[in-house]
């Protein structure tokens, strides 16, 4: 006995000892305290924070946000965005806190989030410049006929008839049993149980305005776990929730929470592991199952100072879709049903396909069939093509480019190897430009062309094309053509050992174009009057030196003649 007792101390002095020297577990402090009345709900934040949302949801779906800066009044009036009253009910509500961060930490935050490095964000939760978990706080309240039920009610219980003074009263013991207590029958604990209670199926009932059943670890040896569990069936004070929560006491938190009116198969594990939503019979791993639009969130708040972003993943009989919920519900990501296979794919080296399972290249695009269009750029205001790849049989019209009316103004083809047309189709040279788009180049009126190993165009150039003609005067044509000079040059970008004019000189000279470009067909033109007149010119010394020689032929012959 006596070696016993010493055991029993010894014991009791090293659990003494281990719970002095282990840290005492402590809850996490609130954001704020909230405090609640008729007229609604108002929370007084416990810190400095540069951005509070809170977030309420409720019976029939009834979902709203509010944003409050800081040094706003934190309040919640029990209406809608519409104005109108909220529906009674229990309600939900999360409050997150953006905390307040300066410059630098906002740029490294977003740096370590651009790189997926994760190192870096816990070097700054180490050094103090970013909080180590969510700001966040939850709970919930309740309205009644329109207004918050006061959170510091209290519910009335029925008293027990007091026994008459003069009898003395029974004071009841706590039972204690040494050995193990087999009940064969059922058992109700709780203040509110009776005598011949009607248990039905039950076995166990705990009966009462509060029910909860404790899981109390005593361990106190280092290294055994020793975190207190609670089961917990509906919140104690007035407008609480209706729910059955797991929670860690320990850590003070509730990482699992059923509230009440819940529908059947909420969530559902079946014998093989795989998880329902709404469904009984899930068939892969994790299956949700709606009649509208079964769908998924991914929120990230603005607690752990990133800037707050919410997508969803969802889908339905028009399409699954990508939803940017913070840029306004935009849908930048769309797959309609009926998609065929590899309509985007993407194979191991990062080269993507489209219409094809292998891109041969960084981006293969593959048609659905002879004479389709392989890739057409379409007007943002209307269903007209502005650029049109197609794949044909026919030789003709590979490529397509239109104007924004849809009128055609470029066309490669692959026939005979390859021809361009700009402003026309049916292009007969390597590079043929017309005046009539959508219209074969061959009965363009304006039109010129260009064959491989030719040096100049060939165009149209006939008078019944023509009007307003009238002819150039050019007589100090020679003299304009000496003042342009004629340069060797290097380009300062582009080729060298170049031979030719000045753009400068000859708009100053001829006052033609521009002192940056030249036309060819103007500095052609130019040269054609300068043959002109030297053609004149040399005709009139023709004449002249015909005529002299006439002369001299005669004064010859005078002076020879006896």
């Amino acid at each position: 006995m006596k070696k016993m007792r010493s055991r029993l101390w010894t014991a009791l002095l090293m659990s003494v000892i281990v719970l002095l020297a282990a840290p005492a577990a402590r809850a996490a402090a609130p954001l704020a305290t909230v405090s609640a009345g008729p007229a609604g709900l108002e929370w007084h934040p416990a810190g400095d924070y540069e951005k509070l949302t809170l977030t309420v949801s409720g019976p029939g779906g009834v979902t709203l946000r509010r944003e409050f800066q800081a040094g706003a009044s934190l309040t919640f009036e029990p209406f809608g965005d519409d104005g109108k009253p909220l529906p009674d009910g229990t309600y939900a509500y999360e409050l997150t806190a953006a905390p307040r961060l300066d410059a630098e930490t906002r740029g490294a935050l977003a740096a370590a989030h651009r790189a997926g490095d994760d190192a870096a964000i816990a070097r700054l939760q180490a050094a103090g410049r970013l909080p180590r978990g969510p700001l966040a706080q939850s709970g919930f309240f309740t309205i009644h006929d329109g207004a918050v039920v006061p959170p510091d009610a209290r519910e009335e219980r029925p008293t027990a008839p007091r026994p008459p003074k003069a009898l003395t009263p029974i004071v009841a013991k706590d039972v204690v049993t040494a050995d193990d207590a087999i009940i064969q029958g059922s058992l109700c604990v709780g203040l509110d149980c009776v005598n011949n209670e009607s248990f039905g199926f039950d076995t166990l009932r705990l009966k009462e305005n509060n029910t909860r059943i404790k899981f109390d670890d005593t361990s106190t040896g280092t290294g055994f776990p020793n975190h207190d569990w609670q089961l917990t069936a509906n919140d104690s004070a007035s407008g609480g929730a209706n729910k059955f929560s797991i929670e860690d006491v320990t850590a003070a938190t509730v990482p699992f929470t059923v509230t009440g009116s819940a529908p059947t198969n909420a969530i559902f594990v079946d014998s093989t592991g795989r998880v329902g939503f709404r469904t009984s019979t899930p068939v892969l791993d994790l299956h949700v199952a709606t009649s509208n639009t079964p769908a998924m969130r991914l929120e990230q708040n603005n607690s752990g100072g990133f800037t707050a972003q919410t997508w969803d993943i969802a889908g339905n009989e028009a399409n699954f879709f990508v939803r940017d919920v913070t840029g306004g519900s935009r849908l930048p990501f769309r797959i309609r049903p009926g998609a065929p296979t590899s309509s985007i794919d993407i194979n191991a080296s990062g080269s993507v396909g489209i219409g094809t399972a292998s891109p041969d290249s960084r981006l293969t695009v593959k048609s659905g069939g002879t004479n389709a269009a392989v890739v057409n750029v379409v007007q943002s205001a209307a269903s007209t093509s502005l650029f049109t790849v197609f794949e044909t049989t026919s030789g003709d019209g590979l490529v397509q480019i239109f104007d924004h009316s849809g009128a055609e103004a470029f066309r490669l083809t692959s026939v005979s190897g390859g021809r361009l047309s700009l402003g026309c189709n049916s292009p007969q040279h390597n590079l043929d430009i017309g005046n009539v788009p959508g219209a074969a180049c061959s009965t363009a009126t304006t039109r010129s062309f260009l064959d491989a190993g030719s040096t100049t165009f060939t165009a149209s150039s006939s008078r019944t094309l023509k009007e307003n003609l009238a002819p150039v005067p050019a007589s100090n044509i020679l003299d304009k053509i000496a003042k342009v000079g004629v340069y060797n040059y290097d380009f300062i970008d582009g080729p060298k050992d170049k031979i030719g004019l000045m753009a400068e000189d000859f708009h100053t000279v001829f006052g033609r174009g521009s002192d940056k470009l030249l036309n060819g067909q103007e500095v052609e033109m130019a040269l054609w009057l300068a043959v002109q007149q030297l053609t004149a010119q040399n005709k009139e010394l023709n004449q002249r030196l015909a005529d002299l020689e006439a002369r001299l032929a005669v004064a010859g012959h005078a002076t020879t003649t006896p």
